[in-house]
């Protein structure tokens, strides 16, 4: 069995990316908007909204993004992937 060694490291995973637009990949949908906080069991995002289609991955703009007034929690459990949108 090969062992495996992992390292915590400061400033890295979802905390590192504070103040950025990101975009969250969800068990059912995709969330995006600008992270302004994050602790054990939610993040929150202002100015985002939800993706219903994203379309074509190099396109500038998702296929069906519908906004969504106020801010947004989501649940920890449910992000599968997170990153900087481009």
């Amino acid at each position: 069995m090969k062992h495996i060694v992992t390292e915590d490291r400061e400033n890295e995973g979802l905390g590192s990316l504070m103040g950025q637009r990101v975009t969250l990949m969800c068990a059912k949908y995709f969330y995006t908007g600008t992270l302004v906080g994050v602790n054990d069991t939610c993040v929150k995002l202002e100015d985002g909204g939800i993706v219903y289609e994203t379309g074509s991955w190099d396109s500038k703009d998702w296929a069906d993004y519908q906004p969504m007034s106020g801010a947004i929690y989501v649940s920890i459990g449910f992000i599968e992937s997170f990153g900087v949108r481009k």
